[in-house]
């Protein structure tokens, strides 16, 4: 008997430690994951969805951690030396969905890479710049010719619409 309480203890610990690891790998911080979009943890979410902004995002977690809830956004390539804009405003548009959606507005937010995460504050400013540019993606929408936004050949190859423009660097 006393070797199976040893055992289970055993097992207890590793799984544990286990555990720890995988939140670690994923860049989440310490609190309890409401909302997973990785395949990993279960069956994904259902998307968050802000119909007035016609806005819709899947994070890849919500850790709620002293009644905030802090979206997290995985990137698996190598970290920048700051982090992307389209990261950045990716990961606003998730501190938005949850403002929106559970009525708690995020202080931060994380973008993890496997080698270094960033905490970005979710700023007035930050907020006003992401509706300034969503309200510029619907001003294109509209457009019929929309010239291309940047001089990346690395871009227009992972295009899908690479073979429809005539702007194509690649």
């Amino acid at each position: 008997m006393l070797y199976l309480a040893l055992a289970l203890v055993v097992l207890a610990l590793f799984l544990l430690w286990q555990s720890g690891r995988t939140r670690r790998a994923a860049g989440l911080p310490g609190g309890r994951v409401i909302y997973t979009d990785t395949r990993a943890w279960g069956k994904p979410e259902r998307p968050l969805y802000v119909p007035g902004l016609a806005l819709t995002g899947k994070p890849d977690y919500l850790v709620e951690q002293n009644g905030k809830i802090i979206p997290v956004e995985v990137k698996s390539g190598r970290a920048p030396q700051q982090p992307y804009d389209s990261h950045i405003y990716q990961l606003a548009s998730y501190c938005l969905l949850v403002e929106k959606s559970y009525g708690k507005r995020p202080p931060y937010g994380i973008i993890h890479y496997p080698d270094r995460d960033f905490a970005i504050d979710y700023t007035p400013e930050l907020e006003s710049a992401l509706l300034d540019i969503l309200a510029e993606m619907r001003r294109d929408e509209r457009r019929e010719n929309v010239e291309r936004s940047h001089e990346s050949r690395a871009r227009c190859q992972g295009c899908g619409y690479r073979q429809d423009c005539e702007e194509s660097l690649s």
